[in-house]
C-alpha cells in the first residue's frame, strides 16, 4: 500500500488552482505568512510520519521553504521529489495572467538545477521533468536526455511529472525510452483514471510511481459542494478528501501518494484516509475532466 507524502504546490506562492484556495491562506499571503505555514504544515506531516516531500522549480519559494525547515537528522530519514522545466514568473501575486512559464530545454535544466540545489541546500532524491507531455521536444533531445542520464549516474533519480487527457501516452514513450526516466509523477484520482494501466506498465517496470492532485484540486472535497461524490462520501461517514485519497491510496501500483493540504485541518484529515472499494461510478472521460480542471481560476 503507497505511503502519504506531502505536496507543497499550493503552499510555496500566494495563488493556485484549488477551490478555496483564496480561504485557506492568511490574507496578506506575504512571503513570511507562507513561510511559516510551509514549516507549520511539513511540521505536522513530519510528526505525523509523513517522509516524502514534494517541490519543484516554479512553486514559489516552496523549494526554499523546504530547505530552511530540513535539518541533518530529517534529511537522513525523508525523501525529496523536485521537479525542473516551469519557471514562476508571478511576482508573488495572484492576479496576474501567467504565473509559470514552461521549457523543457537543457539550457533550463542547466540554469534549474543548481537554484534547486542552493534551496534545498543539496540535492533531492528525485528530479523529474515538469508536466512533460507527449509532444515535448525533450523525448527526443539527445543532448537533454543525455546531461539527464549524467545525473542519473551521479545517483539522482530521474523522472518526469504528466498532466493532461494523454498522460498515458507520454509516460509509455519515456518508458520505451530506456532511461533516464526511472520515476514518475502523474494526475491520478476517482474522476481521471486513465493513466492507471500505463503506470501499473511503469511499476511494474521497477519506476517509482507518485500520484498527484488525488482531490482533484478540491473537486473531491467539501469544497466542491453538493456532488454525487460528496453524497456518497457522507452516506458512508468519511470525509470526501479522506475517501479520494483511500482510492488512491489502494492503487497497487502506486508508491506515494500526495496530499495537496494547506491548513493543518486538510492534512489531518488526508491523513485519517480510508479505503473504500473502486468507486468506478465516478470516473469522467479525460477530456472532460482536463477541460474542467483548466478552466479552474487563480485564486
Amino acid at each position: 500500500m503507497a505511503s502519504i507524502g506531502l505536496g507543497l504546490a499550493a503552499l510555496g506562492r500566494p495563488g493556485y488552482i484549488n477551490l478555496g484556495h483564496d480561504e485557506d491562506l492568511p490574507p496578506g499571503r506575504a512571503v513570511e505568512d507562507l513561510r511559516q505555514r510551509t514549516h507549520q504544515l511539513l511540521e505536522q506531516a513530519w510528526q505525523a510520519g509523513v517522509r516524502y516531500f514534494d517541490a519543484a522549480r516554479s512553486y514559489g519559494l516552496a523549494e526554499k521553504f523546504l530547505g530552511e525547515w530540513l535539518t541533518p537528522e530529517r534529511r537522513s530519514e525523508l525523501t525529496i521529489g523536485s521537479k525542473w522545466g516551469y519557471t514562476y514568473v508571478a511576482d508573488w501575486r495572484n492576479d496576474v495572467d501567467t504565473h509559470e512559464v514552461k521549457d523543457h530545454t537543457l539550457a533550463t535544466f542547466e540554469r534549474q538545477w543548481p537554484e534547486t540545489l542552493r534551496a534545498l541546500g543539496g540535492p533531492p532524491d528525485y528530479y523529474l521533468v515538469h508536466s512533460l507531455t507527449a509532444d515535448s521536444p525533450a523525448l527526443g533531445d539527445k543532448q537533454l536526455l543525455d546531461r539527464l542520464r549524467q545525473l542519473a549516474d551521479d545517483g539522482v533519480r530521474v523522472g518526469l511529472s504528466t498532466s493532461g487527457p494523454q498522460q498515458a501516452e507520454t509516460l509509455r514513450k519515456a518508458v520505451d525510452l530506456g532511461g533516464p526516466f526511472t520515476a514518475v509523477q502523474a494526475t491520478w484520482n476517482v474522476l481521471e483514471t486513465s493513466a492507471g494501466k500505463a503506470l501499473a506498465e511503469a511499476h511494474d517496470a521497477g519506476w517509482f510511481v507518485v500520484v498527484k492532485e488525488v482531490v482533484a484540486n478540491g473537486r473531491l472535497t467539501a469544497r466542491a459542494g453538493e456532488t454525487p461524490f460528496n453524497e456518497f462520501a457522507r452516506q458512508h461517514g468519511i470525509a470526501p478528501d479522506a475517501l479520494a485519497i483511500g482510492a488512491a491510496v489502494q492503487q497497487p501500483w502506486a508508491d506515494i501518494v500526495l496530499s495537496g493540504a494547506i491548513t493543518a485541518e486538510q492534512l489531518e484529515s488526508n491523513l485519517a484516509y480510508r479505503t473504500d472499494g473502486p468507486l468506478t461510478e465516478f470516473v469522467q472521460q479525460p477530456e472532460e475532466y482536463w477541460t474542467e480542471r483548466s478552466a479552474l481560476p487563480w485564486i
